[in-house]
């Protein structure tokens, strides 16, 4: 028997989740699976993955065959470089604890990477609305300048015309 793994489509129309499973070759995308290993949910950003890594690891290792974007996510995940090391093992290069030191170094410097974009994004959200706030404090200044221009306009107008009616009065008094 072939064996795959496959993203078997959930959710509501227009906002795909999947799940990772394990499905012979001959089964339909959604039909009968063997096993679930995991979820992918492509609607956040960065895309949600929630793996069971050593289901997908043994798997992997006794030969399913993975689809291209389940392979992406597997390789993203780590499963194909533990493949790799364990492979080392085996051969004697080295053992099992160079192993894990090298699959938690890259999976450390995976992280930062990760946390460097973030701060990356947030610190550059952070300045798009200050110079959105800025331009706006210098628009409310130009609208309140024009707004106390207009008032003492009025202002003048109205003290004028008050003035015309005195000025008049004050000679026919005299």
């Amino acid at each position: 028997m072939a064996t795959k793994i496959r993203l078997q489509r959930g959710g509501r129309k227009g906002y795909a989740f999947y799940r990772i499973v394990i499905a012979d070759a001959r089964a339909p995308r959604d039909g009968r699976f063997t096993e679930k290993i995991g979820t992918y949910n492509p609607n956040t950003n960065p895309a949600t993955v929630d793996l069971n890594f050593d289901r997908a690891l043994y798997w992997v290792e006794t030969g399913a065959q993975p689809t291209d974007t389940v392979r992406n996510i597997l390789s993203k995940e780590g499963v194909y470089l533990m493949k790799h090391l364990r492979a080392g093992v085996r051969k004697g290069a080295f053992d099992d604890e160079a192993a894990q030191r090298k699959f938690d170094a890259w999976k450390e410097a995976k992280e930062k990477g990760f946390n460097a974009v973030r701060d990356q994004v947030a610190k550059a959200k952070k300045e798009i609305a200050a110079k959105e706030l800025e331009a706006e404090k210098k628009i409310n200044e130009a609208i309140a300048q024009k707004v106390a221009e207009k008032k003492a306009a009025q202002a003048a107008a109205q003290a004028e015309a008050e003035a015309e009616p005195a000025a008049e009065e004050a000679p026919a008094e005299a």
